[in-house]
C-alpha cells in the first residue's frame, strides 16, 4: 500500500513543501526513510515505531520505506515525524481520511504524545500559498 502526506521543510527561513511518501509491502520487516535525511529525521524511525505502539495500535508488518521528497535537499529536524506517522497508518489502512488538503508538521514523543517544533510560522505561510486547506501543528505552536 502507498500513501502520501503533505508536510514542509525549512532552509533558513524559506519554507518548501516536502512529501512523505510511504510505501508497505508485505516483505522482511524493515523501517527505511530515503530522501537526504538528517540524524534526527533517521531516529523517527524510533520515534514514530514507539508512538504507534504506545497509541494502542500495533507497528505494521512488512517493509515500509518512506521517501521524503524532493529527494534532493537535505531534510533536518523532527517535524517530520507527524507526517511519516500519518503515512504509515494511512498505507497501512489504520487510518482512512483524504489528507490531500491537509500537511502535517511536529515531533512525537515516545509515548505519542506531538511536541513543538521551531520555524512554525513560515511554514505554515508556505502550505497557506500552496492551497493547503489545513496545518496540523502541535498544540505548544499554536
Amino acid at each position: 500500500m502507498f500513501s502520501s502526506v503533505n508536510s514542509m521543510g525549512l532552509m533558513g527561513l524559506r519554507a518548501y513543501p516536502v512529501q512523505a511518501e510511504v510505501d508497505l509491502s508485505q516483505s522482511m520487516p524493515a523501517f527505511e526513510i530515503v530522501g537526504l535525511p538528517g540524524a534526527a529525521v533517521k531516529e523517527s524511525r524510533d520515534r514514530v515505531r514507539s508512538a504507534i505502539r504506545n497509541c494502542g495500535m500495533a507497528f505494521p508488518l512488512g517493509k515500509i520505506i518512506v521517501n521524503l521528497s524532493p529527494a534532493d535537499v537535505r531534510k533536518d529536524g523532527a517535524l517530520y515525524d507527524l507526517p511519516i506517522f500519518m503515512g504509515i497508518l494511512t498505507a497501512a489502512g489504520m487510518l482512512e481520511a483524504d489528507l490531500s488538503d491537509s500537511a502535517f508538521l511536529g515531533e512525537l514523543s515516545l509515548s505519542g504524545e506531538v511536541r513543538r517544533v521551531n520555524g512554525v510560522l513560515p511554514l505554515v505561510l508556505q502550505a497557506k500559498e500552496m492551497g493547503l486547506r489545513n496545518v496540523f501543528i502541535p498544540e505548544g505552536n499554536a
